[in-house]
């Protein structure tokens, strides 16, 4: 595989990841599922099947 390629392949997922993780935060918002808090704790954690990679993001997102 080509280093372009390579660098594709990861924009790619990472675009899915992108698009659907917020599709799931807005659709968690909207069904209330957030009990009247001002901000929502996340967390996203990435690993690779057959790696030791373990990387793990926190945040918080301001809510309406």
């Amino acid at each position: 595989m080509s280093e372009d390629a390579f660098n594709m392949s990861i924009r790619k997922f990472l675009k899915e990841v992108g698009v659907t993780s917020q599709r799931k935060i807005e659709e968690t918002v909207r069904d209330g599922q957030i009990g009247g808090k001002k901000k929502l704790k996340v967390r996203m954690t990435l690993t690779a099947e057959g790696t030791g990679l373990n990387h793990v993001v926190d945040g918080e997102i301001e809510l309406p």
